[in-house]
């Protein structure tokens, strides 16, 4: 894929928006992540749940979805999707901020990608969307999704018991954020 379709680009991963059009490899993705994502997230994983998921996205201008590619990793012209990152319930004016929801697909596990596309997304929200403030509301016993959190500078700033309602029950979250002054960007 050319660097221009992509909305930043890191030394080994980029970011663009997820289209419609990326259902077939991200829902191949999601079923080969089974055992990755469960008990934590439970990501489309067939085209009509995609299509409703990547329409949210898409549609509704308090979200934007993203898709951290691999750069190089598979055969021209495609970059191969390492994982996803979502920035949910926008608000501008004053508060400009965000919640981020993200998952890794198990190809791409313990290789840094989801690392580097992280920071990505942090300087693009940062940067061309003009938040000010990114939070993560990460389940306690999710050490890979905490340890992404750790590593991009996210601080812990609370607990909220029965927090989101997750596959079938209200589960706790460590509450995590990120503003663009701990990144050194200005907001």
């Amino acid at each position: 894929m050319p660097e221009s379709d992509y909305l930043a680009v890191g030394r080994r991963t980029a970011i663009r928006p997820i289209t419609q059009a990326d259902a077939e490899e991200f829902t191949t993705r999601t079923r080969e992540s089974r055992n990755t994502h469960r008990p934590w997230l439970f990501p489309p994983d067939d085209a009509r749940a995609y299509a409703a998921y990547a329409g949210r996205l898409i549609d509704d201008p308090t979200k934007a979805g993203f898709l951290v590619c691999e750069r190089g990793g598979g055969s021209a012209p495609a970059d191969p999707i390492a994982g996803f990152i979502n920035i949910n319930n926008i608000v501008a004016g004053g508060f400009r901020c965000g919640a981020l929801g993200y998952g890794a697909f198990a190809h791409a596990l313990g290789r840094g990608l989801m690392s580097e596309g992280l920071e990505l997304v942090l300087r693009y929200a940062f940067g061309p969307l003009g938040l000010h403030r990114l939070e993560a509301n990460v389940q306690p016993g999710n050490e890979g999704s905490l340890a992404l959190v750790r590593r991009a500078g996210f601080r812990l700033e609370g607990f909220s018991p029965d927090f989101l309602f997750i596959d079938g029950a209200w589960r706790d979250h460590e509450r995590w954020a990120i503003t663009a002054e701990m990144t050194g960007q200005k907001s």
